[in-house]
């Protein structure tokens, strides 16, 4: 079964019906570290596909850098949302560059960091600690990128940084 299938379905299979709780996937850091593996794996092969074109349509990539301090001062929903908004331009930044690369390689790579950044985007809305849905209106501050290989580097950076920490985070609240 496909990677990102995977992720979804093992967070689906731990949810409580009362409350949406990430649990084993945000208890279990083992299952984090196989993402951040996977993440430099599909980053290291793209890196390896012949001659991938550049974008004629530049892709638009969140920045997902942050400061510890800044990041610790921002609840979890703010966090949570933060997140969905990186990930929206990182599923829509791999979308796009799809329909540009005719390479079996790039287009292959490509195919596999869109299902798991989608999968992380449609797990992330599953669980809120705020009342109602969120809302695509957010504006994260971007940058314009035509090398296909930033859109790989990009999607590491957030799920090294800003997803890891935001597990470890949800783990304190929520596993014993």
């Amino acid at each position: 079964s496909p990677p990102g299938l995977l992720l979804l379905t093992s967070f689906l299979l731990h949810v409580k019906e009362d409350h949406a709780s990430p649990a084993r996937l945000v208890c279990d850091n083992r299952l984090i570290q196989k993402y951040i593996v996977e993440a430099k794996d599909m980053e290291k092969r793209a890196g390896q596909c012949q001659a991938l074109p550049a974008l004629s349509c530049p892709a638009v990539l969140p920045l997902v850098d942050f400061t510890f301090q800044q990041w610790k001062s921002k609840s979890n929903e703010t966090k949570r949302r933060e997140i969905l908004c990186d990930l929206a331009l990182l599923v829509g930044a791999a979308a796009g560059a799809q329909g540009q690369v005719s390479d079996e390689c790039g287009a292959r790579q490509l195919s596999q960091l869109y299902r798991h950044a989608n999968s992380f985007f449609l797990l992330l809305q599953t669980f809120s600690w705020e009342a109602g849905h969120w809302e695509p209106s957010c504006s994260p501050h971007s940058m314009e990128q035509t090398h296909i290989t930033s859109i790989f580097l990009t999607y590491r950076q957030l799920v090294q940084g800003k997803l890891r920490f935001f597990f470890h985070d949800l783990a304190k609240l929520l596993c014993k």
